[in-house]
């Protein structure tokens, strides 16, 4: 199974950057965030058009996830149990017996700030709603974009983002605790030394001069990230006209 995350930055800016990825890549899942889109505007039939199922949760102007995948998804979540909150950011499908979970992690604005605190609390609420799922699914994977880079071995510049947000301590802290669970950072697992990244920023010319990190995660239980032989990320369509500012992750399991 193929199983790939992208924030598109834009569904309706970048769907034939999607629709072109898919033909050439040919996902089983395909999971996406920022989507940008309500639901009653969502490119429901170009995508299935293209041979895909799909399904949605989206909100007018920011956030929203969605799931494209060649077989129906099933037992379809998009809110967290304990947490009453009208953002679209999380789309838990199960697609042939393997349970995904599709985030879009606040990003948090800047450490101290209001939005910092509301993306520790939803993280916890994850932590939470994560530990329960992984006593029921035996393969799990949860990916997407993460707002977080792991260590600093995916930041460009560690010193400069030293306590920032996307890389304090706390945000680090509930990471590990959700990695504590059992769970592999596949692309880690099968590039212990690399140091490539998922985001650049628009300005400074950042992708042209690799100031990035790698803040888009694939996850997955350790019984089946032992399955994934393959992790890559897909930097090509971040060379096209108009990108999103990240790119592709794509994990392969045997």
């Amino acid at each position: 199974m193929k199983i790939a995350t992208w924030n598109v930055n834009s569904l309706k800016v970048r769907l034939e950057h999607v629709l072109q990825w898919l033909e050439v890549n040919q996902p089983d899942v395909l999971v996406l965030q920022e989507t940008k889109s309500t639901d009653e505007n969502f490119p429901q039939e170009a995508i299935e058009a293209a041979g895909y199922h799909v399904v949605f949760a989206g909100q007018k102007t920011y956030n929203g996830v969605a799931v494209i995948s060649k077989k129906p998804a099933s037992d379809i979540v998009t809110d967290f149990p304990t947490l009453e909150d009208p953002q679209r950011r999380i789309l838990g499908v199960t697609i042939e017996g393997v349970r995904i979970l599709n985030l879009y992690i606040p990003n948090g604005s800047a450490v101290g700030s209001e939005k910092y605190a509301y993306k520790l609390n939803w993280l916890q609420h994850l932590t939470q709603y994560v530990q329960e799922q992984l006593k029921t699914y035996s393969k799990f994977v949860m990916l997407g974009d993460f707002n977080i880079a792991p260590a600093d071995i995916d930041v460009h510049d560690p010193a400069k983002w030293q306590d920032a947000v996307l890389c304090s301590k706390p945000e680090r802290e509930a990471l590990v605790g959700l990695l504590d669970f059992g769970l592999i950072d596949v692309y880690r697992q099968l590039n212990p030394e690399s140091g490539e990244f998922s985001w650049w920023d628009y300005r400074q010319a950042a992708f042209r001069r690799n100031l990035g990190m790698r803040i888009d995660l694939i996850l997955a239980n350790t019984a089946y990230a032992e399955e994934c032989c393959e992790v890559i990320i897909d930097k090509l369509p971040r060379t096209l006209e108009r990108p999103s500012d990240h790119t592709p992750v794509l994990a392969t399991f045997n």
